[in-house]
């Protein structure tokens, strides 16, 4: 069972957790472009349907329950995460939301978009 603080950051509009990783990006000179890029791989929505649940002011458990199309690939992000482990998360919301933390992680850390993005 996810605690407190987990449970009101699931009801919170995406649309206020997105402008924290374009800023997080971009301090360390990457970009908008990345970071929907990513959320695009994730989770399968198209830049319009992003830009839509942005709008709409979806929450974050929303935005992850109707994702078109979770990446498989996703299974391969590993590593820790303010603390947690992503690959050893059980509860499945929280390890979406850490996946997409742990990319943005590396993003703002000059990893290559193609490593971050598991591709070959």
């Amino acid at each position: 069972m996810p605690n407190a603080v987990w449970l009101r950051f699931y009801k919170m509009p995406f649309a206020k957790v997105y402008p924290a990783y374009i800023a997080k990006a971009e301090r360390k000179g990457r970009t908008k472009a990345e970071i929907d890029e990513i959320i695009r791989w994730l989770t399968g929505y198209s830049q319009s349907q992003l830009e839509a649940e942005i709008a709409a002011g979806t929450d974050v458990e929303t935005f992850y329950t109707k994702a078109p199309a979770l990446n498989p690939a996703r299974s391969l992000i590993t590593g820790t995460i303010c603390g947690d482990r992503v690959q050893d998360i059980e509860e499945p919301l929280r390890r979406e939301c850490r996946y997409l933390d742990k990319l943005i992680d590396e993003l703002a850390k000059g990893k290559a978009m193609e490593k971050i993005l598991r591709a070959g």
